[in-house]
């Protein structure tokens, strides 16, 4: 990391979501070792005990349990630790055929992908903005830019993240506080290996979806959050490839339109050959 931004996290204090694995983990140990004080906070306390537990650096880290979809709860985290920085970063996924949606699984990843979301920027921009100085980094994704069928619940929220997020720039620019949404195509982390609805499944489908050989190593990811944070960006899309399609799927969205139904009908032939393969081998 270079040494401009690690004297741009010193002495700070920040809070990350769903800092118990994946990116949230990355986020805390890098800005550990720019010397910010984290509160590594996610749902599984034990997670977020062992990811504290493992940070070195000049800065520090401990952990809190906290369900983001509780307002209260997250107001109150706020309030103890009063952050320089807030890393909405808690997500959920789920991949596969609309239809297979639960009501259930809907309102889950709006209370966790959105709400989650609200609650931190209801809790922390006020203070924020009375303090005249603060920042709030919001993890979107790839799928917050472009609409990529099979993950349609996962791209509405992330859209609405990326909504919230530039909105809210343009109102805390003059008030002394940063907002930056950071929108990856896939990370390395085990959110590839969760949330599969109905027949299809292994991260192999997200990755396809997001035209992703290889996922992004969070440890790299999460130094370009940082840069970009220190440089007070508005937004970071990552890799490179993922800014090559965010770009020409706003000028041809016809044709981004046209290759995303080539994906769903290529994953649904694909999906179906698996499960064939898994009948004969069981029978």
């Amino acid at each position: 990391m270079r040494t401009d931004v690690g004297a741009h996290f010193a002495g700070k204090t920040a809070i990350v979501t769903g800092g118990g694995s994946g990116i949230g983990v990355a986020l805390t140990r890098a800005l550990v070792a720019a010397g910010a004080d984290v509160v590594c906070a996610d749902l599984d306390e034990m997670a977020a005990s062992r990811a504290a537990t493992s940070m070195v650096g000049p800065g520090s880290a401990r952990a809190a349990r906290l369900d983001v979809t509780d307002a209260a709860a997250v107001q109150a985290l706020v309030d103890s630790v009063q952050p320089d920085l807030l890393f909405n970063n808690a997500g959920i996924t789920f991949g596969g055929e609309t239809e297979d949606l639960t009501l259930e699984q809907w309102n889950a990843i709006i209370d966790v992908n959105i709400r989650g979301v609200v609650h931190g920027v209801a809790a922390a921009y006020p203070l924020m903005v009375t303090r005249g100085s603060g920042q709030i980094v919001n993890t979107a994704s790839m799928g917050g830019l472009m609409a990529a069928g099979l993950i349609t619940s996962y791209v509405m929220t992330k859209h609405a993240v990326v909504g919230l997020s530039l909105a809210l720039r343009s109102e805390a620019a003059s008030k002394g506080v940063g907002v930056t949404v950071v929108c990856p195509a896939a990370v390395d982390t085990p959110i590839l290996d969760k949330g599969y609805v109905g027949k299809f499944h292994g991260r192999d489908f997200y990755l396809k979806g997001q035209g992703v050989r290889h996922p992004l190593d969070p440890a790299v990811f999460a130094e370009q959050v940082l840069e970009t944070v220190a440089e007070d960006k508005a937004m970071l899309v990552t890799p490179r490839p993922a800014r090559i399609a965010w770009r020409l799927g706003r000028f041809f969205p016809g044709f981004v339109q046209r290759s995303s139904i080539k994906f769903v009908d290529k994953q649904r032939r694909l999906q179906d050959k698996r499960a064939k393969k898994e009948l004969r081998s069981a029978a």
